[in-house]
Order: C-alpha cells, then sequence, then structure tokens
C-alpha cells in the first residue's frame, strides 16, 4: 500500500504534489508534479522497475480526479531530473512516450548519464570493480557485487537531454542549486518558500556516500561543503526529499546529518585505532556493518570508503603498504592512524 499523494503550496504559485512510487521492491521514491505559476512539470519518473510506471501513471491521473487540476498527461512539457541514480531517472523513456515528447533537463554532471547510459555503466563498473580489490574484498565477492550493481542497470537505454539544469539556473521562477556529494550532479529545487532537497537531504537516513575514487564529484567532502551551500539559503520552509517524510526544518536537519558523519568519522577511527595491524576498507566495513546481507554489503563498502577517504585527504590516516602499492597494479590498501 502507497502512501497517499500530498499536494503543498509554494510561496511563488507553484503548486506541488508528492507523488509515490515504488521503486524497487524495499524502496519507496518520490516524483513530484509542479503545476500553477509554471509550465507543467514533472520532476523525476521513478525507476521503471516493476510497478514503477503503473504507479506514475496512477499518481498523474490522481492528480487529476483526486485533486481537480486540469491537466491531461500531455500537458505536461518539462521533465526536470534531479540527479543521475536509476531510482530517479529510470523510468524517463517510458514516462517521455506517455508526455508525448516533454523535455528533458539535468546538471551537466549527470547529463552523459542519460545521454550516453551505455559508456557510462561501462565505466562506473569498471571504477567499482578497482575500488573494490583496493578496499580488500575477495574477487569472488567482488563479482557477486558487481552482477547485483549491474542488474537493473542493464534495462535503461540512453535518453536525449534537451536543457540543463545548472548552478543559479532559474525558470518560471525556481532556481536551482547544485549540491554534489551523494550524486555528481544532484541538484535541489527551490520553489519559493519550498525546498525540493531530492536525495541530498532525507528526514531520517544520512543519504548514502560514495568515495570520489569512483565517481568525480562524490565524497564526503563535497557532501559537507553541499549541506553548508544549502544551510546559507535562507527562508527555506518546508523540505521535501526524494524518499522519507518532508523535512519541517532543513537547518536542523543539516545539522543533524553533519553531526551523523562526524560520528561515523571518530568510529572509524577507533577501530582502526584499536586493530592490532593495518587495516583495508572491508576490515572496517565488516567492523561497523556486520550484519548486512546483499546489496547492502555493497552499499556499507561504499559508505566507509567515502569517509575513510575523507581522513586520509584530511591527514587522519596514511597508507602503510608502499612498496606493494609501488610494485603491484591494483594492490589492497592497508590503512593505519597518522
Amino acid at each position: 500500500m502507497l502512501p497517499p499523494i500530498e499536494k503543498f503550496d509554494s510561496s511563488i504559485g507553484v503548486r506541488i504534489y508528492r507523488m509515490p512510487v515504488l521503486a524497487f521492491p524495499t524502496l519507496l521514491a518520490y516524483t513530484y508534479l509542479l503545476v500553477g505559476a509554471c509550465t507543467p512539470t514533472l520532476v523525476d519518473c521513478g525507476s521503471g522497475y516493476g510497478d514503477s510506471n503503473d504507479h506514475l501513471i496512477a499518481a498523474l491521473k490522481a492528480v487529476q480526479s483526486d485533486f481537480g487540476e486540469k491537466l491531461e498527461l500531455q500537458d505536461i512539457q518539462r521533465i526536470f531530473i534531479t540527479h543521475g541514480h536509476i531510482d530517479h531517472h529510470g523510468g524517463l523513456s517510458f514516462i517521455r512516450q506517455k508526455l508525448h515528447g516533454a523535455k528533458v533537463g539535468i546538471h551537466p554532471l549527470d547529463r552523459r548519464i542519460l545521454v550516453a547510459y551505455e559508456e557510462r555503466v561501462v565505466v562506473s563498473t569498471k571504477n567499482l570493480r578497482v575500488y573494490l580489490q583496493r578496499a580488500g574484498v575477495s574477487e569472488k565477492r567482488v563479482q557477486d557485487l558487481l552482477n547485483m550493481y549491474g542488474f537493473a542497470k542493464r534495462l535503461i537505454t540512453s535518453e536525449k537531454v534537451d536543457f540543463l539544469l545548472e548552478e543559479g539556473t532559474e525558470i518560471d521562477g525556481m532556481t536551482f542549486i547544485h549540491a554534489p556529494g551523494h550524486c555528481s550532479g544532484q541538484v535541489c529545487i527551490r520553489i519559493g518558500d519550498v525546498l525540493l532537497t531530492a536525495d541530498h537531504i532525507l528526514s531520517r537516513i544520512t543519504p548514502h556516500q560514495a568515495p570520489e575514487s569512483i565517481t568525480h564529484y562524490t565524497g564526503l567532502g563535497h557532501y559537507l561543503d553541499s549541506l553548508e551551500k544549502v544551510k546559507r539559503l535562507d527562508g527555506v520552509r518546508l523540505g521535501l526529499g526524494g524518499h522519507e517524510e518532508p523535512i519541517t526544518d532543513i537547518y536542523a536537519r543539516i545539522e543533524g546529518i553533519k553531526e551523523d558523519h562526524h560520528r561515523k568519522l571518530e568510529r572509524i577511527l577507533d577501530i582502526i585505532r584499536g586493530a592490532e595491524n593495518p587495516v583495508t576498507i572491508s576490515d572496517v566495513s565488516k567492523a561497523m556493518y556486520s550484519e548486512v546481507h546483499g546489496y547492502q554489503v555493497l552499499l556499507a563498502l561504499e559508505e566507509i570508503g567515502a569517509h575513510i577517504e575523507y581522513l586520509y585527504e584530511h591527514g587522519e590516516l596514511a597508507v602503510c603498504n608502499l612498496d606493494e602499492i609501488e610494485q603491484s597494479d591494483n594492490p589492497v590498501l592497508l590503512y593505519r592512524t597518522s
């Protein structure tokens, strides 16, 4: 049973409909329909997996029937993609056909994910393989994780991008804030006193982080800088994310997320200090997330890697098997505290 569709009014006359879709069996995502003082616009479009497309079409029709919006599908002329993760853009090919060719916009750093999707999958998979090997993951486990990583991605094809959502762009009174970290081209959309935070700020969990060694413009350093950028925005009354509940105080939520990451950094330092020998990213991941299984193992390895990368960049950690690194193509990296 999906949560109900919700309507929110912004201070600039744009009505915002928050529409749930089941992106994956255990992942609920939110898409948004913007109407009123703007060209009818869809923000994100689910994963295209399972029932996600059906949920999106049903929600768009329900906005008309249940909320009285005089809006046909073909009236929706634009699609904003907040970032290039599959639970937000995977349904693009399907919904674009239903909307009779609506124009699509995304940030420049995520543009190639849409226009050259097959290329990006090959490159990102290779980068991930190298990362997992350096993290100390066994070759069999590496292949298992890569198979899980690529499963849903095989269902997606490249799509045309019609315009770019660059930092500071203004469309119908809405402005776009580039907030890299969770994803390279992550944007938040300011609609008067409402901020569509996408996956940059969520109400309960801290958004997933992966190391920049896998994808440029991700990583914890970029993410924390982006939190500070959003914190400097004045007058945001409400945050609406790509998952979870609305955020009634984004400023307090930003502080909570920062505190969570600082606790995680300290926990990682404690684990490495307490180890008898230098440790790998995989060692730390097992120590902190010993109960995870399946795809969550990959997410844990990326999350720990992002934090270890941050600690290394800030001089808190050292790599100690330099001879092996110098003589080998892609050895496991061993860390100790500086």
